[in-house]
């Protein structure tokens, strides 16, 4: 019986020392100094929402903490679901709901995933300040058991709104500094400006497609293209004019893959319908070649190109109408009083 109370009370001493050993790491933490930045990190997800929080809200957030070694978390200075948020000492009625917590340890570091919802359960007739936290965790060195230190997880700060205003309330005597600037909505302006945006694109390659000189879209390398642009850099002389009439009947033979004259002509166009709408003026044109080979005194007053510039001229736009129906265009019809039919 003796030995059986000396147990007894061996038992009873160590259970008090084991209590004792624990109440070591239950001292108030606010008092422990804190841990050396260089052992601890600490990322958070924070809510997005900082204002509008009412009566009954639950409010969550996540705490990712790496403690590296040889500190080690004491688990037991995890919050406590149940206990009241104080804000500068005082009750502000927001309750801790729950607390999950994970880890994963590592050689050197062990990472800590703790998820905390809060709750509200205080209204007011007046918005009012609030905080989630500040929470204090303990930590102890491995290689030293009397070496605890602690780390403050910091607040967040949030408002609580009251269920129902009473009496008149001006809002800009009321805005929560929490509360960013209210945007303006405007989407239908930015709906007419992407439309706009889409159009204007969409016309400048019409135009560069029309007007280029380039061959870097389809269909703008063609021979005609080629033609128009050695045109251009004619001389506009008695010369120039000879030479751009038969850079056209090189153009015209090249696209038809034969000699187009206006004997065959019918030819060339059952061969290339888009030259369709040039008919006339193709047959003008072959009417002031042979003039120009076979007949030297053409530039008679009765003509309408009473110079060999204006015939070149007129040339050159001919050719410019022709790399548009070799693109597929329709080009406009020309004014009739270009060029006399009897030329």
């Amino acid at each position: 019986m003796t030995q059986f109370i000396r147990f007894f009370y061996i038992l009873v001493s160590f259970s008090a020392l084991a209590l004792t050993a624990q109440s070591a790491y239950a001292i108030d933490s606010q008092n422990l100094p804190d841990i050396n930045p260089k052992y601890v990190s600490m990322k958070s997800i924070d809510p997005v929402r900082l204002v509008g929080y009412t009566v009954g809200d639950v409010i969550e957030r996540e705490v990712i903490l790496t403690v590296k070694a040889p500190y080690k978390l004491i688990e037991t200075s995890l919050p406590i679901p149940g206990y009241e948020k104080r804000h500068k000492g005082q009750v502000i009625g927001i309750e801790l709901k729950s607390i999950q917590h994970t880890k994963k340890v590592d050689d050197n570091s062990t990472t800590h995933h703790i998820k905390l919802a809060y709750q509200v359960f205080t209204n007011n007739i007046v918005a009012k300040n609030a905080a989630l936290g500040p929470e204090y965790l303990n930590l102890v060195n491995l290689k030293n058991n009397q070496d605890v230190v602690k780390f403050r997880i910091p607040t967040v700060d949030i408002a609580i709104s009251p269920i129902a205003i009473f009496g008149q309330v001006k809002i800009e005597n009321n805005m929560s500094p929490f509360l960013g600037p209210l945007p303006l909505k405007n989407d239908k302006e930015e709906n007419w400006l992407k439309l706009s945006l889409s159009f204007l694109i969409l016309s400048t390659l019409g135009l560069l497609y029309i007007l280029g000189m380039r061959a870097w879209l389809p269909r703008m390398g063609g021979t005609f293209a080629k033609v128009y642009r050695a045109l251009r850099k004619q001389e506009k002389s008695t010369q120039g004019l000879k030479e751009s009439v038969a850079l056209v009947h090189t153009g015209l033979s090249t696209t038809a893959n034969f000699t187009v004259f206006s004997n065959n002509l019918e030819q060339f166009l059952a061969l290339k319908p888009n030259f369709i709408g040039l008919r006339l003026e193709l047959e003008q044109f072959f009417n002031l070649s042979r003039r120009i080979n076979f007949e030297p005194k053409y530039l008679d007053p009765a003509a309408s190109f009473d110079t060999d510039v204006n015939a070149q001229l007129w040339v050159i736009k001919f050719a410019r109408r022709c790399r548009d129906c070799e693109r597929g265009l329709i080009p406009e019809k020309l004014a009739t009083t270009s060029m006399k039919p009897g030329l």
